[in-house]
C-alpha cells in the first residue's frame, strides 16, 4: 500500500527545500523557517496516553496484503459500484489509500462504545496482516483472541484511544477536501473522541457535537436515566457546505403575487455587532406611511423622500446603537418601489418602527438535537426485523440516522464509507436515500470478520442465524446479509427502480506475491519454490484486482475481457491498460496473441499511452517474451511491463 511516510517527506521536500541535506531534514533549519510555530515546551495542552507514539506510527507503515475478489458474496459483481470489504479496517483503509484518496463525500463510522463489553484486538505493529488472519481463526495463531476490553484491565480507555486513532489518521486522507466525518459515541469516550479529532483534523474543523435520542424510556441503572448518544462532526477544511432541511408548513406564514414569505428582522441583534465596530452598517432607514405595498406594509427608501418620511435607526430593546444586517448598497440593489419590495415596515405597539425582510427562504439549518422517534436505536432493531434479522445485533443504528447524514453532507454522485460497518445500517441508508431523490451514491463498507461463539448467550442468536445460512460464523457475514436483504426489499417496495442495489465484496488477505522468505538450511528448494512470484492458491482475478489497488485504480472501475489466441485479456479503462494473466505463453502463442491485443487496442482507440501488462513467469523462454515485446512495439504499443 501507499508509503505514508515516504508521501510526507516528499511533500516537505516541496515547501521547505532547504530544511533537507543529503536527503535528509535538518530540524534546525526546519525550526528556523516555521519561526515561533513551533511548541518546544514539555507541557503542553493535548490528550496524551501510553502507546499514542506506536499507534501514529502504526499507522504510516504500509500494508503487505491485498483485497481478494469474492464474486460468490456479492449480488451483481458484474455492474455495482458499492463495496463490502471483509477485513481489519486499519489495513483496509492503509489499501484504500491510492485508489480512493481525497474520494469521500460523508464517512460515518459506528465504532465501539467502549462500554466493557465491546470487543477489541491490539494492532500488531510487526505485521498487522498475520495477526489479523491469527485472530480470525484463518490461520493457526498463538492464541490471542478477541476479548472484551473491561474497566478492569487497568488500561480501559487507552486500548480505545490505540484501536481509534491510527484509523481516524487514515481516514483523514480518503475525505475530500469538502467532506466530513461523523462518529457516533456515547458518554464514555466523547470527550476523549473530541480530542482526538481536534488533532486529527484540527480544532478549528469542530462542527457540531449533535444530541441524539437513542432511547424514549431513558436507560435508569445510574440516578439519571440517560436517553441520549451522540453525534461528532468535523469537516476536513472549511469547503464544508451543509444542505439544510425542509421547513414545516407553516414556517412561511404570508403570502403575495411573488409567492409565501416570512417576515425577518434586519436589526442584526448580535450583541456582538453594533456600530462599534460595524460603522458602514449603522445608517437611517426611512418609513414611507403613504406608499403601501401589496400586503399593506409600508414601503422604505434609504433617503427622506418628503415631510411624512419616519426615520429608523437600528437601535436594541434599551435604545443603545446597533447595526443593521444588510449595507446600504446591497439594500439599494433591490426595487424599493416594487408592488411586493423585499424590505417593507411595520409599526409597533408602542408606535415605533421595525424595519423587515420578507424571507422566501423555504430551508433551514439542522438543529443540534435530534429527537426525532425515527433516530431512536430501538428503531433499527424494527428495521432488521422487517428484513427477518430482528435480534441479530444489539442496538443497530436506525437507518433515518444515516440517512440524515447523508442528506446533510453528500449530493447525488458521491462517496460514502464506514470501516465499522457492523449491522450494515449505511449501506442500508446509502439505497433509502437514492431512492428517495434519484441519486447514485456509493457506498464502501469495511468489517472485521469478528468470530461468533455460540457459547456465549449475547452472541448466540448471531451465531445460530450464520448457521441457518450456512455461512462462517461472524460479523461480516451478517453484514453482508443485511446489505442482500435490505437491496431485496427495496427492490420491492419501488418496483420500478433501476438503480444499483447490488455490491462487490472482497476479503482481506496476504498478497498474491510470493514474499521472498528464504530458509537457509535449504536454499537450492527456497529458489525452486520462488520460480513462480505468484502464489499457487491465487487467481488471474486476484492477481488483477492487486494490480488495481497498486495503479491506484477503483475496484470498480469498468473491466471488458475478450478471448485472444486462446488467452484471457482484460482491458481496463477503456484501453489504457491491457492486461494478459495467462500462466503459459509459448513461442507459438506470441503472434496471435500480440497481433490480437493490438487490434484490439485499435478499436478500443484510449487516449493517452497504453500499458500491457503479462506475468513474468508465464513465459516459456527468453524468445518468447522478447518476440512478444517486438511485435508490440513495432505496432506502437511499447510500454509493455511484467508482473
Amino acid at each position: 500500500s501507499v508509503d505514508v511516510v515516504a508521501e510526507n517527506v516528499t511533500h516537505l521536500k516541496v515547501l521547505f527545500p532547504e530544511a533537507f541535506t543529503e536527503g535528509k531534514v535538518d530540524f534546525g533549519v526546519l525550526k528556523q523557517l516555521l519561526g515561533g510555530e513551533v511548541d518546544e515546551r514539555d507541557e503542553k495542552y493535548g490528550l496524551n496516553w501510553h502507546g499514542k507514539r506506536q499507534a501514529r506510527q502504526i499507522a504510516l507503515i504500509p500494508s503487505t496484503g491485498t483485497l481478494r475478489p469474492c464474486p460468490e458474496d456479492s449480488v451483481d459483481w458484474d455492474t455495482t459500484r458499492h463495496l463490502m470489504i471483509e477485513g481489519d479496517n486499519l489495513e483496509v483503509l492503509k489499501l484504500l489509500q491510492k485508489s480512493y484518496s481525497g474520494k469521500a463525500k460523508l464517512i460515518y463510522i459506528d465504532p465501539p462504545y467502549n462500554t466493557g463489553k465491546d470487543f477489541v484486538y491490539h494492532d500488531n505493529f510487526q505485521d498487522n496482516i498475520r495477526n489479523y488472519l491469527e485472530l480470525t481463526g484463518q490461520v493457526d495463531g498463538n492464541d490471542n483472541k478477541i476479548s472484551s476490553n473491561t474497566e478492569s484491565s487497568g488500561r480501559f480507555h487507552t486500548n480505545w484511544l490505540n484501536m481509534i486513532y491510527p484509523r481516524l489518521k487514515l481516514a483523514r486522507n480518503l475525505l475530500r477536501d469538502d467532506g466530513m466525518i461523523a462518529v457516533s459515541v456515547d458518554d464514555t469516550e466523547v470527550g476523549n473522541l473530541c480530542c482526538v479529532l481536534d488533532e486529527v483534523f484540527g480544532e478549528e474543523q469542530f462542527q457540531a457535537q449533535v444530541v441524539v435520542q437513542s432511547n424514549k424510556r431513558g436507560q435508569t441503572y445510574k440516578e439519571i436515566a440517560k436517553t441520549h448518544e451522540f453525534l461528532v462532526i468535523y469537516s476536513k477544511s472549511e469547503g464544508l457546505e451543509l444542505n439544510e432541511l425542509e421547513k414545516d408548513s407553516g414556517a412561511l406564514p404570508f403570502k403575495d403575487t411573488s409567492g409565501a414569505f416570512d417576515l425577518w428582522g434586519l436589526r442584526n441583534r448580535n450583541p456582538k455587532f453594533g456600530r462599534f465596530n460595524r460603522p458602514n452598517l449603522f445608517f437611517p432607514i426611512y418609513v414611507l406611511p403613504d406608499s403601501i405595498d401589496e400586503c399593506g406594509y409600508p414601503k422604505i427608501a434609504v433617503t427622506p423622500e418628503d415631510d411624512k418620511s419616519v426615520k429608523v435607526l437600528p437601535r436594541n430593546s434599551e435604545g443603545e446603537d446597533g447595526c443593521w444586517r444588510w449595507s446600504k448598497d446591497k439594500i439599494n440593489t433591490y426595487d424599493l418601489k416594487a408592488s411586493s419590495p423585499v424590505l417593507v415596515a411595520k409599526k409597533r405597539q408602542d408606535g415605533e418602527w421595525n424595519i423587515y425582510q420578507k424571507s422566501r427562504k423555504s430551508t433551514t439549518r439542522v438543529k443540534s438535537i435530534w429527537s426525532d422517534t425515527k433516530f431512536i436505536n430501538e428503531q433499527g432493531t424494527v428495521e432488521l426485523g422487517h428484513l427477518g434479522m430482528g435480534d441479530v445485533f444489539d442496538h443497530p443504528k436506525p437507518v433515518a440516522l444515516v440517512q440524515r447524514c447523508l442528506f446533510l453532507g453528500t449530493g447525488p454522485d458521491d462517496i460514502v464509507m464506514d470501516f465499522f460497518a457492523g449491522s450494515g445500517t449505511t449501506g442500508h441508508a446509502t439505497l433509502a436515500q437514492n431512492t428517495v431523490d434519484g441519486g447514485h451514491r456509493r457506498y464502501i463498507l469495511a468489517q472485521l470478520p469478528e468470530p461468533l461463539d455460540p457459547s456465549e448467550r449475547e452472541q448466540k442468536v448471531a451465531s445460530d442465524f450464520c448457521d441457518e445460512l450456512g455461512k462462517p460464523r461472524n460479523i461480516a457475514e451478517l453484514t453482508k446479509e443485511r446489505l442482500r436483504r435490505a437491496g431485496k426489499k427495496v427492490r420491492e417496495e419501488n418496483s420500478m427502480l433501476t438503480g444499483d442495489l447490488g455490491f462487490r465484496v472482497f476479503k482481506l488477505d496476504t498478497s498474491n506475491i510470493r514474499a521472498w522468505e528464504p530458509d537457509r538450511d535449504d536454499l537450492d528448494q527456497t529458489l525452486l519454490d520462488n520460480v513462480d512470484h505468484i502464489k499457487a492458491d491465487r487467481t488471474e482475478k486476484d492477481i488483477l484486482f492487486e494490480l488495481l489497488l497498486k495503479l491506484g485504480l477503483d475496484l470498480c472501475v469498468p473491466i471488458e475481457e475478450k478471448t485472444i489466441g486462446g488467452k484471457t485479456v482484460q482491458s481496463i479503462g477503456a484501453g489504457t491498460l491491457l492486461v494478459c494473466l495467462a500462466e503459459q505463453i509459448i513461442v507459438a502463442d506470441v503472434e496471435p496473441l500480440a497481433l490480437g491485443m493490438v487490434g484490439w487496442h485499435k478499436e478500443l482507440d484510449p487516449i493517452g499511452e497504453a500499458t500491457i501488462l503479462f506475468r513474468d513467469s508465464a513465459f516459456a523462454d527468453d524468445v518468447a517474451k522478447t518476440n512478444l515485446t517486438a511485435i508490440l512495439e513495432q505496432r506502437g504499443l511499447g510500454n509493455v511491463r511484467s508482473l
